[in-house]
């Protein structure tokens, strides 16, 4: 028995299916308000979610507004090119160890944000997100699902003007915008899915699919970039893994996303995220497209 963890009101609440129950209330204090800390303590949680009782169970989770299952990573880091068909699809060669960028933590946002637009070149990556449980250094790949705390939904929104204005890319930066990084809507523990290595990953743009795929086919699965991390940097309790993207991006076939559209991402036992596009003021490199990638947005737009 594992646990699922919400973030109702800035407070940690544990889920039993559609219901949900304040941590601190309901482990009369043991365990505190915040996500972070507590995913330290995964057989506390895991034990305390087994025992909880219908009558302990507050409300409706569809009944109230969620924040961000982790609201404070101390670190994000993003992953790139971490499936074969993205790789393909942007004519690149398959990496021989983890391309990996960092998001400003100022980024992640709640499960329903609106997501801001500040040019007409953003684009939409469906992600499964790690979030990491006990910290470590040096971890084994072998040992690593055990500093694995939960799994969420993520959207690595990307602002390709701001990405590619420069060489080599501003990965980082054309990430990193406000609302670039919607996760949850709860964390899901790995022991209360069935396979946590193979979830079935979804991205809808106004209802057509626009990516497909299965976490089975990452080149670096998930145990293999928790260690590879950690011989870098020391892992804490709610740092945060968006381990890549599947093929379908936007970019790929000159769709970026404009006001009013809507991205549904779904992964399969964990749940959906829903956020609706809106334009904004233009950032000052909003125009700044390199050549080659002018094609594509121009094919868009003429269509």
């Amino acid at each position: 028995m594992g646990f699922r963890l919400a973030n109702v009101a800035g407070r940690a609440a544990l889920v039993i299916d559609d219901r949900w129950v304040d941590l601190a209330t309901a482990s009369e204090g043991r365990l505190g308000s915040d996500a972070v800390d507590v995913l330290a303590a995964p057989a506390q949680l895991s034990e305390l979610s087994e025992r909880l009782s219908d009558s302990e169970l507050s409300g409706r989770l569809a009944d109230v507004d969620l924040g961000p299952p982790v609201p404070r990573p101390a670190q994000v880091f993003g992953v790139g090119l971490n499936y074969r068909n993205h790789a393909a699809e942007g004519g690149m060669e398959v990496p021989e160890v983890p391309v990996i960028f960092t998001k400003f933590r100022s980024s992640i946002a709640a499960p329903d944000v609106a997501i801001e637009l500040r040019s007409d070149f953003c684009d939409y990556e469906g992600e499964l997100v790690v979030a990491i449980g006990v910290g470590g250094r040096d971890i084994p790949v072998d040992r690593a699902w055990e500093h694995v705390g939960g799994l969420c939904v993520g959207q690595d929104v990307s602002d390709r003007a701001v990405q590619m204005a420069a060489t080599p890319a501003q990965f980082s930066l054309g990430k990193s915008f406000d609302t670039f990084g919607p996760i949850g809507p709860v964390l899901v523990s790995p022991d209360e899915l069935a396979d946590p290595s193979e979830l079935h990953i979804t991205t809808l743009v106004n209802g057509e699919v626009r990516q497909e795929g299965s976490t089975a086919d990452l080149i670096f699965d998930i145990p293999t970039l928790v260690s590879y991390l950690s011989h870098i940097t020391t892992l804490a309790p709610g740092d945060l893994i968006f381990t890549g993207t599947p093929g379908g991006v936007g970019v790929a076939q000159g769709l970026f996303l404009a006001d009013g559209d809507v991205i549904t991402t779904t992964i399969d036992g964990i749940g959906t995220i829903t956020n609706r596009c809106r334009r904004m003021a233009d950032h000052p490199n909003a125009t700044t497209i390199p050549a080659g990638w002018r094609a594509a947005w121009k094919a868009s737009t003429d269509e």
